[in-house]
This record gives structure tokens, sequence and C-alpha cells, in this order.
């Protein structure tokens, strides 16, 4: 897509196109964890901290808590989708990866542990911060990717122009 189309978006459009994107990077990202989750020891395969954290600051039934770590997993990747395109339409995916694991820093080693969600990450097991930090750096390349198509995709496909399939 030619810069000047992206350059052209407003705040609303980076909104809505980095919080889709941030929506559907967060499965690219889910997946990764899935599987790195598994190649852990046994001893370190317990829930890993979006569950941890829902079941730190909601405490809910055992029942819901996976559904609701579900929801706010995909919503905060949302949000912090929305966040990266608004600072930067065109963002590559070496910068998106470099912005997963920003999110990373600032919600494991920021205001995760600030809020006594959970401790910091550097108590965490190393192999659990590897897993999550890989998550992170997934979820940025896939979140600058999905950006890149959704803009591309806003100034050509969506675009405006006649409608000759109304009645």
């Amino acid at each position: 897509m030619a810069g000047r189309e992206t350059r052209e978006l407003g705040l609303g459009s980076r909104l809505v196109i980095g919080g889709i994107a941030g929506f559907v990077a967060t499965m690219a990202m889910t997946a990764a964890m899935r599987r790195l989750h598994r190649r852990l020891p046994r001893r370190e395969r317990y829930p890993l901290t979006p569950r941890e954290i829902v079941d730190s600051t909601v405490a809910p039934s055992a029942g819901a808590a996976p559904d609701l770590t579900l929801a706010a997993h995909f919503l905060y990747g949302a949000g912090c989708g929305a966040l990266v395109a608004a600072a930067n339409p065109r963002i590559g995916p070496l910068g998106g990866a470099m912005a997963g694991g920003v999110v990373w820093l600032t919600s494991y080693m920021g205001w995760i542990p600030s809020a006594g969600v959970l401790k910091p990450a550097t108590e965490h097991p190393v192999r659990r911060n590897a897993v999550m930090l890989g998550a992170h750096f997934v979820w940025g390349w896939s979140t600058a990717e999905a950006i890149r198509e959704l803009s591309q995709a806003r100034a050509t496909i969506f675009a405006s122009g006649p409608d000759k399939d109304a009645p």
C-alpha cells in the first residue's frame, strides 16, 4: 500500500484497524502459547499468565474461568493492537514484534506486578517467561501484518465507489 494512503488514515480508522488486527493476532499468539506450553517441563505446565491474571483479579468459578480468560485475552490483544496502530499505522513486521515485546515488558514487569495482580516476570520460571515473550513476538508480528492487510483492504476493496450490485 502506498504510504500516502496509510498516512491519511484518521485516528478512528487506525483504532478500528488496530483493534481488529490485535484481536486476530491474538489467535496466532494463543496457538503459539498452546504449542509452546506443552513443551514445558511437567512441573511448569500449570495455566499460563492470562488465566492467572483472571484468577487473581476476578476469582471466577472454575467453570467460568476459561471463558473469561479467552475473552479477556482477546480483548486485551485488541486494545493493544489499537494502540499500536494509533501510534504507527505503517508498522512493519519487525517493529510489530518489538511492539509485542514492549507489551510483554510493560505488562509483566510493569502494571501487572504494580497492581499486585501477579509477581514480576523476574520471579516466574525462565522457560515460562520465554513462552510468553515468544508468544508476544508472534502477536506483534501478526498484528503488524494484519494492520497492513486491513489498511490495504480499506483503501481498495472497501473503498468508496459505485454500488453496482445494490437494487
